[in-house]
């Protein structure tokens, strides 16, 4: 947020230099990155000066060139040639210097001794546009006769260079996102520092009703949504351009002036950080303005000339007949003060912090008055506010305050009643602060006092400090105050030694799992937890009832909390083939959430949701392109299915005690789910079924395996992954060609296996399957290693083919399989 210097210095008479402003909120909390000067005029018209014309005559090798003498107050009169046709003797004029920089848009030059058709010149009379006044360039800019010769003309216009403040304003500091408000933690900390200044609050005690004529009425349908609305009616007032001194404060800190009506309630937000509307009085049809929810599906125009699609959840500033303004969000086309009015409709209010952000992310807008209005403002302040503003616009506008302030405020909120202990102020703090001190720096930020005792103080925090409710949010503010740099560093290092957590065995194996994967060619992605409810229409293993609905949702994409990685790494898959790359893996670590109804237990609020930790891997694309060496090769779910393995070794589970059957998960065209023998899932691999992926915009066939993170901890909670010694003694090969029924997947032949010899064979092996005219339809064969080893001797003939024997007579018994 930009805060001017200048402006700020109407509220606290600073001596501060602009840097030493900004480390001073800096220090309060109130980051200040940047201090930049401004100039009203570009070059703040230096080398400029109010001349007098002493001598004007025609120039004699030119007949539209003057020839005049200008005394500028110091120094002998000057000679400058002027083309301007107005130019005359006795005129006091504008005067360029040698030596001064004039700005032409981007360019600048520089005012030089010349010489004009053989006579010199010593100086420019400039025109309005020259030095960036105005935009007239008929003729040299012509000043009453009373201007001083040789005044400064930066002096004369009033041209005060400024400095502009980029403050980094925290979601929970709305109470600064004003100049008044961060005048008032400025002061504040120079209190504190034995500085103390006197914060001078807009003074709004002239204000007073001119005539007791009816004015707009106000009604409110929604209270929930408006707990306070004031609205004020001025008629006659004369809408023109706005004075310097108005346009100079906007445009430091980045606003462009309209005219002096909305000028003012643009003034007013960023003085006091409580946004304003004006509405044309002679629009408001019915002389009414009703606060409410309109149908679903109402269109209305907004002030940039978009047509947008109300909500029934939308609160609007309406007529007696028709919507005007989304209310704390954008003004409506067809209601605001334009040149042709004479009668305005001013409103201050207090909308709820949750209706006005949702509909600001709906429709993707975001204003000076919904950033206020999303963080929370005192419901107390908008009827002073509002005086404010109508003493401005009477100033500049003119006008009449025709009625009462129409104020509907049926609930007042009280300051907020806060117990601080000094005994937790200086345990958190990790100082002794003295209580005297505490109190000074309490009073400082207008917090009451309401009692005292030797344990601690009984506060009311005023409205405006949403941010602060307990007793540590006091205690920060305290710190803030009386400075971090305040508190020394000990000379003791006191620490606490922890033991290896569960959570760090966790991270520590995250870590080696994701190097091994980065190693594989995987690259790592991370999405946000949050994503479109949209993705789960249809689902039955991830149904809509079962997703974590978001209260206030940053927009119709972002509404509910994701159930599965799967959606957020097709998404960071479909933006990668849309930039011409198609050869993908990645992995990605993250939360997934779920809502269980039927859990639900009225003694824990939380017991119907819940959170895991998961680990998903994506594959697409060829995983062998335009290689000299190798031949194009496609990515297949086998080896995704290889990388998953390879995980789970790498944690240390025994893959012979994992079991595969078939996932009917409708998001895969085909799949296979990972259990233990206690059942329980470890997490599922295939491909994607390609409905999903159309859904997405993606042509390629997918690859996806998703892992339970927090499943596999569980698994592997007491085995440890140890060393063994290398075998000293062969391994030795035997090779089966099976004839299998059609359904009995490799797995099955691989457990029979190990169940027939489970201490000599070390791993079984697939590597053929044939399918064709000679075997029967219903038979496929599988031509499998079997390897064989004992870590003691080497195996005998003998024992090999007894080994062999059982596991022919296995494969045969359990599984109906015959040699070829």
């Amino acid at each position: 947020m930009n805060i001017s210097y200048n402006w700020l210095k109407e509220y606290l008479p600073l001596e501060m230099q602009p840097d030493e402003v900004a480390a001073a909120l800096t220090s309060t909390g109130l980051e200040t990155g940047n201090v930049e000067e401004v100039q009203p005029v570009r070059g703040g018209l230096e080398g400029l000066v109010i001349g007098e014309v002493l001598t004007c005559a025609a120039h004699p090798n030119s007949d539209h060139l003057h020839v005049t003498t200008v005394r500028t107050g110091s120094g002998e009169p000057l000679q400058i040639v002027c083309g301007a046709p107005n130019v005359a003797a006795g005129q006091k004029v504008v005067v360029a210097t040698v030596g001064t920089t004039l700005y032409s848009g981007e360019e600048k030059f520089a005012i030089k001794k010349s010489k004009i058709r053989g006579v010199e010149s010593h100086g420019m009379i400039c025109a309005e546009d020259e030095i960036g006044i105005g935009t007239d360039h008929s003729g040299i800019i012509v000043l009453p006769d009373d201007a001083p010769a040789g005044m400064a003309a930066k002096a004369y216009y009033g041209i005060e260079s400024d400095y502009v403040l980029e403050v980094d304003i925290t979601p929970n500091r709305v109470d600064a996102t004003s100049h008044y408000g961060v005048a008032r933690d400025l002061a504040a900390w120079l209190a504190q520092n034995g500085r103390p200044l006197t914060l001078r609050r807009p003074d709004v005690e002239a204000f007073r009703v001119d005539r007791p004529a009816p004015a707009v009425e106000v009604e409110v349908a929604n209270t929930e949504a408006c707990p306070r609305y004031s609205g004020l009616t001025v008629r006659g007032v004369t809408v023109k351009e706005s004075p310097a001194w108005l346009k100079n404060r906007l445009q430091a800190i980045g606003l462009r002036a309209i005219n002096n009506v909305v000028d003012v309630t643009n003034f007013v937000l960023h003085e006091s950080g409580q946004p304003l509307h004006s509405f044309d009085a002679a629009k408001i049809r019915g002389g009414k303005v009703v606060v409410r929810t309109l149908p679903e599906g109402t269109k209305f125009v907004t002030l940039d000339g978009v047509e947008r699609i109300l909500s029934s959840e939308d609160l609007m500033i309406c007529n007696a007949e028709e919507p005007m303004c989304i209310a704390g969000v954008f003004g409506g086309l067809d209601s605001g003060v334009t040149e042709q009015t004479t009668d305005v409709f001013l409103e201050s209010a207090c909308f709820h912090p949750t209706w006005v952000r949702r509909t600001a992310r709906r429709f993707g807008l975001n204003t000076d008055a919904s950033f206020r209005f999303e963080r929370g403002l005192d419901a107390n302040q908008t009827v002073c506010v509002l005086k404010r503003a109508a003493l401005l616009i009477q100033q500049l506008a003119g006008g009449e305050v025709t009625g009462e302030i129409r104020d509907v405020y049926p609930e007042e909120v009280k300051p907020y009643p806060v117990e601080v202990s000094f005994r937790k102020i200086n345990a958190l703090i990790g100082k002794v602060i003295p209580p005297d001190t505490v109190k000074r720096i309490l009073a400082s930020l207008e917090m009451e006092v309401v009692s005292e005792t030797a344990d601690g103080l009984s506060l009311l925090v005023p409205v405006y400090r949403m941010d602060v409710r307990r007793e540590v949010d006091v205690i920060e503010d305290i710190l803030r105050i009386y400075g971090y740099n305040n508190i020394e560093v000990g000379e003791q290092l006191r620490s606490t030694l922890s033991y290896r957590m569960p959570t760090d065995r966790s991270y520590r194996l995250e870590n080696l799992v994701s190097d091994q994967l980065c190693g594989a060619g995987f690259y790592e992605i991370m999405n946000n937890s949050q994503t479109r409810l949209a993705w789960y229409e249809g689902l039955t293993v991830y149904p809509p009832s079962s997703a974590v609905q978001l209260l206030n949702p940053l927009s119709a994409d972002l509404n509910v909390m994701r159930q599965t990685l799967l959606f957020g790494g097709l998404q960071s898959i479909a933006g990668n083939i849309r930039h011409k790359n198609k050869n993908l893996r990645f992995f990605e670590f993250g939360n997934c959430y779920a809502y269980r109804e039927e859990k639900t237990a009225p003694e824990n609020a939380l017991s119907a949701y819940s959170e895991e930790y998961r680990l998903g891997l994506w594959m697409c694309g060829r995983r062998v392109e335009n290689s000299w060496a190798h031949a194009n090769e496609e990515n297949s779910v086998y080896e995704l299915k290889a990388h998953v393995l390879h995980i789970l070794a790498r944690l240390g589970i025994d893959r012979r005690k994992v079991s595969e059957s078939p996932c009917s998960d409708e998001l895969y065209a085909s799949g296979i789910r990972l259990q233990t023998a206690s059942g329980r899932t470890l997490g599922t691999v295939g491909v994607i079924d390609r409905k999903r992926l159309k859904s997405m915009d993606i042509g390629e066939e997918v690859c996806f395996a998703e892992l339970s993170w927090d499943a596999l901890m569980k698994e592997i909670r007491k085995s440890a992954v140890v060393f063994s010694e290398i075998a000293r003694f062969p391994e030795v090969k035997r090779d089966l060609a099976l004839l299998l029924d059609k359904e009995i997947p490799f797995q099955s032949v691989e457990r029979t296996a190990f169940e027939s010899e489970r201490k000599l064979l070390k791993r079984v092996e697939l590597f053929d399957v044939y399918e064709g005219s000679h075997l029967a339809p219903d038979k496929k064969s599988y031509a499998v290693s079997f390897y064989l080893q004992d870590e003691s001797q080497t195996l005998t003939d003998a024992q090999i083919d007894r080994i062999m024997q059982k596991i022919q007579t296995g494969l045969e018994t359990k599984l109906g399989a015959r040699l070829r």
